[in-house]
């Protein structure tokens, strides 16, 4: 009679365990359409922060050749300065991009 009932019992125990991992866990396909989303905006938001940091540079770089033309001294640290920020602005482009996996 024991033999009988473990035919029953484990069939069912496998069974009931294979359609539970069949299941797709609550969310997953909300997490899909949000990482599509993320790729659409990822590429809107790299171009802007790209024209920001063009204008940035154009208006620094006229604020440094204005301190030059008038006589200041010590410029290079503001060159330094503003050269750094569009590096920083460029190379956190390039981090985002591999942190999404874009």
């Amino acid at each position: 009679m024991r033999h009988h009932r473990l035919k029953i019992t484990l069939p069912l125990i496998i069974f009931s365990h294979v359609m539970a991992l069949a299941q797709v866990p609550p969310g997953i396909n909300e997490l899909h359409s949000i990482t599509g989303e993320m790729h659409q905006y990822y590429f809107h938001f790299s171009d802007l922060a790209l024209l920001i940091g063009a204008i940035a540079g154009i208006l620094g770089g006229l604020r440094v050749y204005g301190n030059w033309q008038a006589g200041h001294h010590h410029i290079d640290a503001q060159v330094m300065g503003w050269f750094f920020s569009c590096l920083f602005l460029l190379l956190s482009g390039v981090f985002l991009r591999g942190l999404f996996g874009l």
